[in-house]
């Protein structure tokens, strides 16, 4: 946000906190709060602790990890209760395994003083893997029986909103005697009917066909779900077919962007939990440990180099061509990578099918391989005055993109397969694979061409 925006926010949450009525996001406050923050952490504080109870609990979510840690330390166990339970469930199930993070004694404290009903049904969400659909459930819902009228189930629903219960209603899941999950009918259908009408009467149009998955589905499935069938909820039932609660789409959204997230530090060789930190020596260090790795790859592909010192010697426009053919080596096997580490995330391919995509990725670096062997060729014989030169860098340029689509595949998918996360450490194995063979390609041709 631009600051000239934060500055009006901030008159607003002044507004706010004097107990006048105003509408702002728990985003907007908490973008206000973040700059506050870097000005002065006493005042972040102050404002954070007289924001409305009621706003508490979702405003400490929309903050940064560091200033969630902060706030969390800050905040009294009453306080944090009380955040808590004015919360929906996936929101307070987010915000308590936050407290644990912070402080596991905290965290038992908290959940000490909230009600016994409350406190079960988040234990009970905490308890799934953060891989489970159950792990982003909210166990708010909607629920009509099938004997029930549909005038009899639009009061119970006005009662509900009226006492706050029940927030975002778009739609009624119809469930038996036995909570069986049998339909899901939008409230804009609803209307349309004679309120008299009984569930059971209107419940066999296929548009109401429940769409669930079980509150052990993998998340990855889940998104997927999201994806086909272009959903904004999606119902979560247990074994039986017993409706559980459902899953909205903004945390859907919130869990691709950090995945997404994930990927692209990981591709760097960053980690996302160090980088939101504001300790300069913990970041450094972090970074470190894969610039030395880095490094090492990079002795590795100088040694080669200096098994041909003679022949560049002798040779020396092959000193100016040689960061050439590495360099496209390294591009192309990025491109590769990327592709495949998205496919990989996304669940499109696995080890088992990936005979296809490693086929294409291998062929497309083969055709931009013969594609720039001639440019470069050409321009080598022309810079230079020596065909031979360019029939050198032409080969070397072919067998190093080659080699960049190839490896640019399948090492994201072994590492896939031995249960290592495919973006960790691919970019520097990648760099390692186009340097050396990259180097010892042009370097070995020229020598057995040129020289032999």
């Amino acid at each position: 946000m631009e600051k000239k925006e934060l500055i009006e926010i901030g008159k607003e949450v002044d507004r706010l906190i004097r107990g006048e009525s105003v509408k702002l996001h728990p985003s907007q406050i908490a973008g206000y709060l973040k700059y506050l923050a870097h000005q002065d952490k006493e005042e972040f504080l102050k404002y954070l602790k007289k924001l409305p109870k009621e706003l508490l609990g979702e405003v400490i979510l929309e903050l940064p990890e560091s200033l969630k840690d902060e706030a969390i330390e800050a905040l009294s166990v009453k306080e944090l209760a009380e955040a808590i339970e004015r919360l929906d469930s996936d929101d307070a199930t987010d915000l308590v395994k936050d407290i644990e993070d912070v402080d596991e004694e905290l965290e038992q404290k908290v959940l000490d003083n909230i009600s016994e009903d409350y406190k079960e049904e988040i234990e009970e969400l905490i308890g799934y893997e953060e891989t489970q659909a159950g792990a982003y459930m909210q166990t708010e819902v909607f629920k009509a029986y099938l004997d029930e009228s549909i005038k009899e189930a639009i009061e119970r629903l006005r009662e509900l909103k009226k006492s706050g219960e029940l927030s975002n209603v778009h739609q009624v899941y119809v469930v038996d005697r036995d909570e069986r999950l049998k339909a899901i009918i939008p409230l804009e259908d609803l209307i349309l009917y004679d309120f008299n009408k009984k569930f059971k009467d209107i419940i066999d149009d296929s548009r109401y066909e429940p769409v669930s998955v079980t509150a052990t589905t993998p998340i990855a499935e889940v998104i997927k779900k999201f994806e086909d069938y272009d959903l904004t909820v999606l119902a979560v039932v247990d074994e039986q077919g017993r409706l559980l609660g459902r899953i909205t789409s903004d945390d859907i959204i919130d869990l691709v962007e950090e995945q997404a997230t994930e990927q692209i530090y990981n591709l760097a060789g960053v980690e996302e939990d160090v980088e939101e930190d504001d300790d300069i020596k913990e970041v450094t260090k972090k970074r470190a440990w894969w610039l030395l790795i880095n490094l090492g790859t990079a002795i590795l592909a100088s040694l080669v180099i200096g098994l041909f010192d003679e022949t560049i010697q002798k040779y020396v426009a092959l000193a100016v061509l040689m960061p050439i053919v590495a360099s496209m080596g390294g591009n192309a096997g990025t491109q590769t990578l990327t592709v495949v580490v998205r496919k990989l995330a996304l669940g499109e391919i696995d080890w088992q099918n990936a005979k296809k995509a490693l086929f294409k990725e291998t062929m497309v670096a083969l055709l931009n391989g013969l594609i720039f062997a001639v440019v470069m060729g050409l321009i080598a014989w022309i810079w230079f005055n020596d065909s031979k030169l360019g029939l050198v860098i032409a080969a070397a340029m072919v067998i190093n993109l080659l080699a960049a689509g190839f490896f640019g595949a399948i090492i994201p998918l072994f590492l896939k397969k031995i249960g290592a996360d495919p973006a960790v450490g691919s970019s520097v194995l990648l760099t390692t694979v186009t340097d050396v063979v990259g180097f010892f390609a042009f370097l070995g041709l020229a020598k057995i061409i040129l020289l032999g």
